[in-house]
């Protein structure tokens, strides 16, 4: 398995894009043209880092190490955040997924009253490529069977867990979305979500119903409608990379709000 140092080398390179801040509730607030600049210094052995946004301040960093934040898998997709949840710091996290030229990154942060307070997505594409952007996600693109792999990797660093995935999506007779998904030998489990525009609203524990907020380029925001103490919880990112091809980023907290694992689950569609 590669190390984190060369999973990051795989982002190296020019990348075109955009800023585009959301609201929790899917309105598009701005859009930034952006170019950021990832080169390898000293042989790749440390690395320089230029964001430019039109109208704002160069962002130029040096770094020869990576945060505890902050992990890669081995195809150069990655999640930096919070590594504690707690009411009285910021929380959040950026989600990066890699594929071929192009990039997808989301970003969640939530205020001091724990709930999330914008969403922003990066699209980007190589330099010299073009950006092929994949129409804004719908959920009738995500009905059907899904079945893949996933590689959980955690804070503490202990030995990745790979092990397969299932997922059943459908709309049962009083038109909510209903979801069965299994993860390696563990018992399956059903939830289901009301389909309010391009929210879904899934309510299956009242005490901390989650959204799933669909965005343009395929990619999908899922987060705890509040943030709660003393309960486990997760944020996740999801790209429809093709029709028939997706990916899903997971980063999990524990009851006590510790940073635990980070989870890569990439999903073919089978009928």
């Amino acid at each position: 398995m590669s190390s984190q140092w060369e999973s990051f080398l795989k982002n190296l390179g020019i990348w075109v894009g955009s800023f585009t801040k959301f609201s929790p509730t899917g309105e598009q607030l701005e859009s930034i043209p952006s170019r950021l600049n990832i080169e390898g210094l000293n042989n790749n052995q440390a690395a320089k880092l230029t964001l430019q946004r039109h109208g704002l301040q160069d962002l130029v960093l040096e770094f020869e190490t990576l945060s505890r934040s902050l992990l890669f898998f081995e195809n150069g997709s990655f999640c930096q955040g919070s590594m504690q949840f707690s009411p009285v710091s910021e929380f959040g996290a950026e989600f990066c997924f890699v594929h071929q030229n192009r990039r997808l990154r989301l970003v969640q942060l939530f205020d001091t009253n724990n709930n999330l307070e914008k969403l922003t997505l990066i699209r980007e594409y190589r330099e010299g490529t073009e950006l092929n952007e994949r129409p804004k996600l719908e959920f009738g693109a995500l009905l059907g069977k899904w079945e893949g792999k996933a590689v959980t990797m955690y804070s503490d660093l202990r030995e990745p867990s790979i092990y397969p995935t299932k997922m059943q999506l459908e709309i049962d007779a009083s038109g909510k979305l209903v979801q069965n998904s299994s993860f390696a030998n563990r018992p399956p489990f059903t939830s289901s979500a009301t389909i309010d525009g391009s929210v879904l609203n899934f309510d299956s524990n009242p005490q901390n119903p989650i959204q799933v907020l669909m965005l343009p380029d395929g990619a999908s925001a899922t987060f705890p409608v509040k943030a709660q103490l003393n309960q486990s919880l997760f944020l996740e990112a999801g790209w429809l990379i093709k029709a028939d091809l997706r990916q899903r980023i997971i980063r999990s907290y524990s009851d006590k709000g510790e940073w635990v694992s980070l989870t890569l689950v990439t999903e073919n569609k089978v009928n």
